[in-house]
């Protein structure tokens, strides 16, 4: 089984009650959350496995982005 590696700008926004939004300006449909910095990339990685997922389901193409 072959893994892609995905190289994305990611924002993170601190929350008045602590924690992080995640957003990737490329890949609009990317958000989630964290609670510390150290959840960051275990959180995205997890939400772009269900974008992949969701994305192949309904044959659409990822963004051109990312290709």
């Amino acid at each position: 089984m072959m893994k892609t590696i995905y190289k994305l700008p990611l924002v993170l926004e601190p929350q008045p009650e602590g924690g992080y939004t995640i957003t990737c300006p490329i890949w609009p449909e990317l958000i989630t959350e964290a609670d510390t910095v150290d959840e960051v990339n275990a959180n995205v990685a997890d939400a772009i496995a269900a974008l992949v997922d969701a994305y192949q389901s309904l044959g659409k193409p990822l963004p051109t982005a990312l290709t």
